[in-house]
């Protein structure tokens, strides 16, 4: 199983979009500091999560929410 994740910053109200295998100790890194992105944005919190049988299919979504059109339908759908 594979996940794309949205964590939010409870320092600057921001989002980070990411892709792993395992969600919980991913968090924990970004939590930990472990993560160059979001070191100086913590403390973070798993605000959505999609899960995936593939990496490839993870990590496909997790570019789609970087993108323009990712980004319009996160806003429509009220995840963001």
């Amino acid at each position: 199983m594979f996940f794309t994740y949205i964590l939010l910053s409870k320092v600057d109200g921001k989002y980070y979009y990411g892709s792993c295998a395992n969600i919980e100790i991913r968090l924990k890194a970004h939590n930990s500091g472990k993560v160059r992105s979001t070191k100086g944005r913590r403390p973070l919190v798993l605000h959505y999560q999609e899960s995936f049988d593939t990496k490839s299919d993870a990590i496909r979504r997790e570019n789609f929410f970087k993108s323009i059109d990712g980004y319009n339908w996160l806003k429509n759908q009220g995840i963001i």
